[in-house]
């Protein structure tokens, strides 16, 4: 077996994902995303970008002859070659697989080795700004490998982060618990059956095994489609013999409550959780007892609904999306607030701002927190006097918040669509998302084709009308809840 970099790395995002890799059935894997395509190019891009200036050698060889490719780096290595380029090396690893390691350079350095008087040093080049975990267990990784390729350990290795620069990895810390990782590694992929299926929507998202491995979950009912069921917290359940919703349904809450990673709210949340989801129905969380309690999800003859889009790549906002209603009038009217150039960040923010205080004690309802955090960022990026910024703050209202505190839905995710849709509510596109938006925008930027920037705020309007719908619903759901208790 063959257990390269690549494979490691996807191991430690999810042990099901390596397994399908090696021996997964290929046509059932998704097709990539524009969005993965782009992250693939900015990758290439970021490489380009930090290599300019360098001049490097690359091994020449037929793609995935591996053999071939140790020997050209190898070859290169002997030589002293200062910078070598995505060379491989190759080396016998646990049990008797062999190891493939890739790294994006290796640097020449002074020291003993099996070539004479110098060595290399690994270095990963990574288009994120953190040495996240997994990064590091990769290049600690590669120096395992180059360790065995020349006969000696060097001191460091490397990441090259964007906008970070160079971090050098602690291979005192990192080598053991990778050795760990690659050991774990090896007995999954060695079995004859793949890992469970377990959907966790962060991790699986970009994964390109999502829509066999979500399509296996529906089927099985799985209960990692249950909000609030962790992996920690699935092995508890599978421990009590709790493997579907209506199991989850008929406990006591209190049955939960002492087990590690539980506690009494995240199990009164779990079991309310399945007994919505078991009967398809909306749960008030807590009985209705203050009449004021409306007032947390006011209404008022103008409300504005608000989405933002932005490119975390860039640290740009490109639109600010506005939805007013006007109950007096009847009307509803959608502003798209755009910047069609990133230095135009600046003006759509001012307009943003005109159009709020003309309304000035309209609420602002907006999904998640992030609305708000940006705000308050561009307040200060921008010297927003406080005058204008500080009451302005007082009139959001997170839904996502109300909701989530207020009810219990029968959907897989609290996240906007899924609530949304359970409405009742549908996108024009249904498979716009953020991450297709951040793609239309760079697409726009490279392009000048205002489709793009059509499609953009198609999908924009619609969160901002998703989120009215969203609201009106639980308005009037809290509303007819409260009249049945007085009854």
């Amino acid at each position: 077996m063959l257990l390269n970099a690549e494979l490691l790395l996807n191991y430690q995002r999810c042990s099901r994902r390596a397994f399908l890799d090696l021996y997964g059935d290929l046509s059932q894997r998704d097709p990539p995303s524009d969005y993965l395509l782009k992250l693939l190019q900015d990758s290439q891009s970021n490489q380009r970008s930090l290599l300019a200036d360098q001049e490097i050698r690359q091994p020449r060889y037929a793609s995935r002859d591996w053999d071939a490719g140790a020997r050209a780096t190898l070859a290169l290595m002997q030589q002293g070659v200062e910078r070598i380029y995505q060379g491989v090396l190759l080396a016998e690893g646990p049990n008797g697989v062999t190891l493939v390691s890739n790294p994006d350079l290796l640097v020449k350095r002074s020291g003993e080795s099996h070539f004479g008087d110098w060595l290399y040093e690994p270095t990963e080049i990574k288009l994120g700004k953190r040495p996240k975990l997994e990064y590091q267990i990769v290049t600690a990784f590669h120096m395992l490998v180059l360790a065995q390729v020349q006969g000696a350990w060097s001191e460091t290795a490397w990441l090259m982060l964007r906008e970070r620069g160079a971090y050098a990895v602690d291979l005192w810390e990192m080598v053991p618990r990778m050795q760990a990782i690659l050991e774990e590694c090896i007995q999954v992929l060695s079995r004859s059956e793949a890992p469970e299926v377990f959907i966790a929507r962060n991790r699986c998202s970009l994964c390109h095994w999502f829509g066999h491995c979500y399509a296996i979950a529906k089927t099985e009912h799985h209960l990692s489609l249950l909000p609030g069921v962790t992996p920690t917290r699935y092995l508890q359940l599978q421990a009590l013999h709790l493997t579907t919703v209506k199991g989850v349904a008929e406990m006591s809450a209190a049955q939960l409550a002492p087990l590690p990673g539980f506690g009494n709210e995240t199990a009164y949340k779990l079991v309310r959780q399945a007994r919505s989801t078991l009967h398809n129905r909306a749960l008030l969380i807590e009985s209705i007892t203050n009449p004021n309690f409306l007032d947390e999800v006011p209404t008022a003859p103008v409300e504005l609904y608000f989405d933002i889009e932005a490119e975390p790549a860039l640290n740009l906002v490109y639109l600010h999306g506005v939805l007013v209603i006007d109950r007096s009038a009847q009307t509803e009217t959608f502003y798209p607030l755009l910047a069609e150039r990133p230095e135009d960040e600046v003006l759509v923010w001012e307009q943003f701002l005109d159009l709020v205080w003309q309304y000035p004690t309209a609420p602002i309802f907006h999904f998640c927190p992030f609305e708000v955090q940006t705000v308050e960022r561009l307040a200060k990026l921008y010297g927003t006097p406080p005058p204008r910024i500080l009451p302005l703050l007082t009139r959001f209202v997170d839904l996502h918040e109300r909701v989530t505190r207020m009810v219990t839905l029968p959907v897989e995710s609290y996240a906007l669509k899924p609530i949304a849709r359970w409405l009742g509510f549908d996108w024009r596109d249904p498979s716009a998302n953020g991450a297709q938006s951040i793609y239309w925008y760079a697409q726009w930027l490279s392009t000048g084709d205002r489709t793009y920037l059509d499609a953009i705020l198609t999908y924009n309007e619609d969160d901002c009308r998703a989120t009215y719908h969203a609201k009106d619903w639980l308005v009037s759901f809290l509303q007819e809840t409260y009249q049945a208790e007085l009854a």
